[in-house]
């Protein structure tokens, strides 16, 4: 009788693993509809080069030096510096850029060789971008992630970087995916159901735009639209899910000493995705940093009050000279 119940028992707990292992291979993720080409939805001055294998999405304004390169952050994309490129492009020349897994940028879903998703990825994808165009240094803008990337370019190429603008960088928290989360993404199982998790950006996008903006009723219909645009590209939602599992914790917060370079570090005052006390205490913990507070803005101080960040910008580059 106990040895029947033994097996009872052991045929119980299969049964239950067998479950956990195989039920999330039957629910079911239905294909994207509606999705296109990223190049049918291009604006008339969007342009595309091949950079290290990627089909780049980009768009450059302005001439001579000095040149600045802009990174916009997670779940954004270019047009995230629509506001300023204009005035910056008055300085010098402007490049922005889609950082793969977002905007109209080509979104692989196989690859040789390194990971395009992954950080040195996008280290690499700074320089040879920079090669392209012939340049040998230039300032490096980048907001929340696109900060980060930002500065893990400048750590392993400082030749190529004059300066750093960090647009409330995420130095000390929320910068990828902790390695112990990771081998649990990079089951079979959640390789199934990642595009699922990804979609959920889709559902509360506005949402989260809202959050990042000190007064969500400036939003107008033209910039939510532009926001969205990108989640009409195909295998936005596999790639995105791709770039989460290559992201991880970039251990900048134990580097600062080595940014001898001039930074300037801009916030919002009222940032409640990478907090400002993070951001001024990033500017008190670099060696060579200033530091511009704007006044009503939140994580995206460039969108919302882009006069002010010029002028944080025009302070810092006359100091410069």
């Amino acid at each position: 009788m106990r040895r029947r119940a033994g097996r009872i028992l052991l045929l119980v707990m299969v049964s239950i693993l067998l479950a956990v292992l195989l039920a999330p291979f039957f629910m079911p993720v239905p294909p994207l509809q509606g999705t296109v080409s990223a190049q049918s939805l291009a604006d008339p001055d969007s342009q595309f080069i091949e950079i290290n294998g990627i089909d780049l999405h980009f768009k450059k304004m302005g001439q001579g030096e000095p040149v600045f390169l802009l990174l916009h952050g997670f779940g954004s994309s270019l047009y995230s510096w629509d506001a300023v490129m204009e005035p910056l492009s008055q300085m010098g020349t402007v490049i922005a850029f889609d950082r793969p897994g977002f905007g109209l940028t080509d979104r692989p879903l196989d690859w040789e060789g390194q990971n395009p998703y992954s950080p040195e990825a996008q280290v690499e994808l700074v320089t040879g971008l920079l090669d392209h165009f012939g340049v040998q240094q230039a300032f490096l803008i980048g907001n929340s992630a696109g900060g980060t990337a930002a500065m893990q370019a400048a750590l392993a190429h400082p030749e190529r970087v004059a300066g750093l603008v960090l647009v409330a960088p995420a130095v000390y928290s929320g910068g990828g995916t902790p390695a112990w989360v990771r081998p649990l993404l990079t089951t079979p199982q959640m390789r199934h159901l990642g595009p699922l998790v990804a979609r959920q950006i889709q559902a509360r996008s506005p949402e989260l735009i809202a959050l990042s903006w000190h007064n969500p009723d400036l939003l107008t219909s033209q910039t939510l639209a532009l926001y969205q645009k990108p989640l009409h590209v195909e295998n936005w939602d596999r790639a995105l899910w791709e770039f989460t599992l290559a992201s991880r914790p970039s251990g900048l917060a134990k580097k600062l000493e080595q940014f001898s370079l001039p930074v300037l570090v801009v916030t919002g005052d009222d940032d409640r995705v990478v907090p400002t006390a993070e951001s001024v205490r990033l500017a008190s913990e670099l060696p060579n940093a200033r530091l511009s507070v704007i006044a009503n803005a939140g994580h995206v101080p460039h969108e919302e009050r882009p006069a002010d960040f010029m002028d944080a910008m025009r302070d810092f580059l006359n100091d410069l000279d």
